[in-house]
């Protein structure tokens, strides 16, 4: 059982004795979301996103989504405990890849973490995860972004993302492909809802890497390009 931690209404002031809840994995374990560091945040206006947060099981590692921690404080105020996603143990996932880095630099890769996707942010942010974990250093995403903007962008990199429910187009194909070439850069696309066979085409021609994200937040390889950029960058 998850022990009770000490924390101050930030509206009375008022101290409550805190005791998280436990969630199961779907390996059998339980998951407390880690309570340490975590700010008490008066919740005045509700938002899916703020009101979960990915950690992994202590026991298998698996990372999953589960509610950020709440309580109603008898003044009337509904206090959200703000956690850093990561382990139980209170270290995020970025802390934990370094120790595991430092301890062997010859380690290979850890697994992506998929980022779920409910907004267009998010979809975007998901392929700005992917490509840092690809080894693409410093990529930045531009949200909102103006129409013949891309939407990811670094020293190595451009990247477009489309979260609509249409397919994406050969324009976009070709509009990506330019951008790419005219800076010596390697493009990438990503799309939520796949490509209109002559974008597949076109981009096949152009050796371009195509990536279909799904809702869980798993970018796939479509092509061939984006098989060949995921052996080559690992």
């Amino acid at each position: 059982m998850a022990k009770s931690v000490p924390v101050r209404c930030p509206a009375c002031r008022r101290e409550h004795a805190f005791i998280p809840s436990e969630y199961p994995c779907g390996c059998g374990a339980p998951v407390a979301v880690p309570l340490r560091d975590a700010v008490p945040v008066r919740v005045r206006h509700r938002s899916w996103a703020d009101s979960w947060t990915e950690v992994d099981c202590p026991a298998c590692g698996r990372p999953g989504q589960w509610p950020q921690p709440e309580f109603c404080c008898p003044c009337g105020t509904t206090v959200r405990l703000a956690a850093v996603p990561g382990r139980q143990d209170g270290s995020t996932g970025e802390d934990a890849e370094a120790a595991d880095a430092a301890e062997d630099p010859r380690a290979e890769r850890s697994a992506f973490r998929p980022l779920t996707i409910r907004t267009a942010c998010d979809a975007v942010a998901c392929a700005e995860q992917f490509l840092r974990w690809l080894g693409f250093a410093d990529v930045r995403s531009a949200m909102p972004r103006r129409e013949a903007d891309l939407d990811l962008r670094g020293p190595e990199v451009v990247g477009q993302v489309n979260p609509a429910t249409s397919p994406t187009g050969p324009r976009e194909i070709e509009t990506l492909w330019l951008h790419g070439m005219a800076e010596s850069l390697t493009a990438v696309a990503f799309s939520l809802a796949g490509y209109e066979r002559e974008a597949r085409s076109r981009a096949d021609e152009l050796r371009l890497p195509l990536f279909v994200l799904d809702l869980t937040g798993t970018p796939q390889p479509v092509n061939d390009a984006a098989d060949t950029l995921l052996r080559d960058r690992r």
